[in-house]
């Protein structure tokens, strides 16, 4: 064969082609000739090969069949094929192949090689992709070129070591005694790897870092040395003696410093050392600032040191680079909750990055522009985020909405401040603010008494100007609605009112109900707001006939409140007067704290509920979930689980919210007014009068057995519950036949929906062993259809140390249970 051409010339054909599919057929041509050439066996010219090849799987195509060639160069004598050989190793081969292995005893040998070259060749295969089978079997040898005087194996021995750390960390140990001696080392490359070696043994065990934090006067004098050395053109970077070192040994004095005293303590001088001396013309010198910045704010500096950290990256917001403007951003948004005071210093720096074309800093600059918002700065601030609001591109407008909402809530001077600031957003941006955000808005406005009159006149000229906005448009609606009297008696005292008629009022509101741009929810606000304003104004009949109108729109909510409406005007008009008054001051229910805000009509009274005495029985949401699975279709009423009230007058209300207002009737569940109260709760009440709470237990209706499985024993016993026949009372007994407790034992049940059900609380959440007790818990079903009982079960325990769970159906029970 003759012999196949050389690699510079391969480049040079392929770099002639003019076409894709031209580059694609010279490769397949030269592809072709390697395989017979390693077919034949041909040991002349495989080193050319494979380099050709390698060049290939650069550009992009498959070189995998030459993968054992590779490993037949490695085993070669010669130092031109084991170069050759081990770059293809570790460009085709990765530990996912078995293939590697292969290579291991060849890296062992070329590890203990004579010529250091060949075992720098070794070193790099091995760092690069030593699988953690591989990092074992050659770990010593690793060690070993560790603690040679050789300076060319050290450094490559070290980054090893790092490699073979990562996939086989309890081998960490192995390398301790060969790091003593390491920092002392001149060479700057072996004391850059030894610096990389040591933060990566400090980083992955706490006991390394505690050993190594006697190394912190050693490493503080290295990077004295490199900032008080002169000129050095073997290390000089931009004037800066080796800030690659620099920044390791920076990075390593972080984590050694962390929460530790005496570190930090020994490191402050020469911190403050790094941070004043070092030249911030060049990237170079920004580069070890930075590091130099983030080591003073994650160890316990001193208060002096963090103030000048933070005016170096105020400094840093100046620069004309993009990057390290927002490296600046990023660092100061983690520092400010730490040192508000200092990053406050920069506050209009950082407001003028708002200004800034990158959006990657726009956004940064708009999260820390939050940050820094407080009582004292609160107008100044909301000046400029509003302006930047007015400017910004859509994607940050709700972003930026919602941050001024919160800032405004926390922060505002004043109720008109926050009410014009709020107005400003929605006329600005109200397409793009948070759900929640209009009943925000009509809760502080309904709250501000004073203020009616100054916002329902600054919302009708809103609308007047323009409708696109629907979070604006429903605020204002809801407004003139509540407070269209004040607007057409002209009362406001803030600003000069305006002289508007009811039918320029009914107007607006009509023309929002047939508007293009209105959204259904809209609409209702709309149409709700009309319907208050029967009450408030005189023309009474046009209000009754725009109802009436909407009582057959295509729209199934408006027609719904078209047909509800035009009823009150028919046959509950005595009523429309009273259900049409203007809402109550609206207050804020505590979720987590122990008084409960109960409204009344017009009145607030603060009902604190005894939660001392009562078990946290709350399920989480997924048994819930699970629950709602058990009957295998949409007719289940998931388990409500609740405890037995103590307080008779107040509980009844707050036990018929836990089962989400029976019906008894088993038609469909009305919608309760929130404002009406409910006197005689039919199905909870029983268990609060004065009367015995249950019969006896039934005559006739026997016990059943609705589980038995691994020692497990549920029975089910069955009284009436006495003034209503229609519910069903069962308790459970839950025994355990087996040697052990059985442990967190949780009894769950669902019923289709044409039944009723509430669980009570267990007597205990152990069930004793060898049958010595039970566990009882009550079971109240409601059944108005006399419908046959069916039920299903979720049994959850812990058993000797294992978690158990189990689903069963109980379809037996007696007809006397449910006739």
């Amino acid at each position: 064969m003759p012999a196949p051409i050389r690699l510079r010339e391969l480049i040079r054909t392929i770099r002639t082609a003019r076409t894709q599919a031209e580059e694609r057929e010279m490769i397949q041509k030269e592809c072709a000739a390697i395989r017979s050439s390693f077919r034949e066996e041909d040991n002349t010219y495989r080193c050319r090969n494979v380099a050709k090849l390698l060049y290939m799987h650069m550009l992009g195509y498959p070189a995998h069949f030459g993968q054992l060639e590779c490993l037949k160069l490695i085993a070669s004598q010669k130092f031109t094929d084991k170069r050759i050989g081990y770059l293809g190793a570790m460009l085709l081969l990765d530990e996912r192949q078995d293939v590697h292995l292969l290579m291991t005893n060849c890296i062992k040998n070329d590890l203990n090689h004579s010529t250091q070259y060949v075992q720098g060749l070794a070193l790099c295969t091995l760092g690069c992709m030593g699988s953690s089978e591989m990092c074992r079997d050659l770990a010593g040898e690793v060690e070993k070129l560790l603690k040679t005087s050789n300076s060319y194996l050290r450094k490559k021995a070290a980054l090893c070591a790092v490699h073979v750390i990562r996939k086989v960390p309890e081998l960490m140990e192995m390398f301790l005694p060969a790091t003593k001696n390491l920092l002392s080392e001149k060479n700057h490359g072996v004391l850059h790897t030894s610096v990389v070696l040591l933060t990566e043994m400090c980083e992955r065990s706490p006991d390394m870092l505690s050993h190594f934090r006697k190394l912190v006067p050693q490493l503080v004098r290295i990077l004295k040395n490199l900032i008080m050395s002169g000129y050095s053109p073997e290390h000089d970077v931009s004037g800066i003696s080796d800030p690659f070192l620099q920044v390791r040994i920076l990075r390593l004095l972080r984590i050694l410093g962390k929460g530790d005293d005496d570190s930090s303590e020994a490191m402050n001088d020469i911190l403050a050392q790094v941070a004043t001396n070092t030249e911030t013309s060049k990237n170079v010198g920004n580069a070890i600032l930075y590091e130099t910045v983030l080591t003073i704010m994650d160890i316990k500096s001193e208060s002096g040191l963090r103030v000048l950290a933070i005016n170096i990256l105020g400094r840093f917001l100046l620069n004309n680079d993009k990057n390290i403007r927002y490296v600046a951003l990023t660092s100061l948004l983690k520092t400010v909750q730490t040192d508000h005071n200092a990053v406050q210093r920069h506050r209009s720096t950082i407001v003028d990055c708002l200004k800034d074309l990158d959006v990657s800093i726009k956004r940064r600059a708009m999260e820390l522009s939050f940050a820094l918002v407080n009582g004292n700065n609160i107008r100044g601030m909301m000046k400029e985020l509003l302006y930047f609001l007015d400017s910004c591109d859509p994607d940050f407008k709700a972003d930026c909405a919602s941050g001024i909402f919160l800032a405004a809530e926390k922060y505002a001077p004043s109720k008109r401040w926050h009410i014009d600031t709020i107005m400003r957003v929605l006329t600005t941006a109200g397409s793009y603010v948070r759900d929640d955000s209009v009943p925000n808005l009509i809760q502080l406005i309904t709250n501000s008494v004073e203020m009616h009159a100054y916002t329902v006149q600054r919302l009708y000229k809103a609308l007047l100007d323009d409708i696109s906005q629907q979070p604006l448009v429903q605020v204002a609606s809801w407004c003139i609605g509540e407070y269209g009297d004040l607007l057409v008696s002209g009362q406001c005292e803030e600003e000069e009112p305006i002289q508007v008629t009811e039918d320029e009022v009914l107007d607006v509101l009509e023309g929002l109900l047939v508007s293009n741009l209105s959204t259904p929810v809209t609409r209702g606000y709309s149409l709700t707001a009309i319907m208050k304003l029967s009450t408030r104004f005189s023309s009474v009949n046009r209000i009754k006939k725009v109802v009436s109108i909407y009582g057959s729109s295509i729209d199934v909510e408006l027609q719904q409140r078209a047909v509800e409406y035009n009823a009150l005007f028919k046959k509950y008009d005595h009523m429309r007067p009273a259900l049409l008054e203007r809402m109550p001051i609206m207050e804020k229910t505590a979720s987590n704290g122990p008084a409960e805000i109960v409204q009344t009509n017009g009145e607030t009274e603060s009902t604190i509920l005894d939660t001392k005495h009562l078990p946290n029985i709350t399920q989480p949401a997924s048994q819930a979930n699970d629950l709602l699975d058990l009957l295998g279709g949409n007719d289940v009423v998931p388990v409500i689980q609740t405890t037995v009230p103590t307080k008779p007058a107040s509980a009844g209300g707050e036990l018929l919210d836990l089962l989400g207002d029976l019906s008894l009737t088993g038609g469909p569940t009305p919608t309760p007014a929130p404002s009406v109260p409910m006197s005689q709760p039919p199905f909870l009440l029983d268990g609060l009068t004065s009367q015995p709470l249950f019969n006896d237990i039934a005559a006739g209706i026997p016990p059943m057995t609705a589980y038995n499985k691994n020692g497990l024993k549920i029975e089910f016993t069955f009284e009436r519950s006495n003034p209503n026949p229609n519910i069903a009372v069962i308790t459970i007994h839950a025994t355990n036949s087996t040697e052990a407790d059985m442990t967190d034992f949780v009894f769950q049940a669902a019923v289709p929906k044409t039944f009723q059900l509430q669980l009570l609380s267990p007597s205990s959440n152990v069930v004793p062993a060898l049958n010595q007790g039970s566990v009882t818990q009550v079971i109240r079903v409601l059944n108005p259809q006399k419908q046959q009982l069916r039920m299903r079960i979720k049994l959850t325990y812990t058993h000797k140390g294992s978690p158990v769970q189990d689903l069963a159906e109980v379809n037996n029970f007696p007809p006397q249970s449910w006739q």
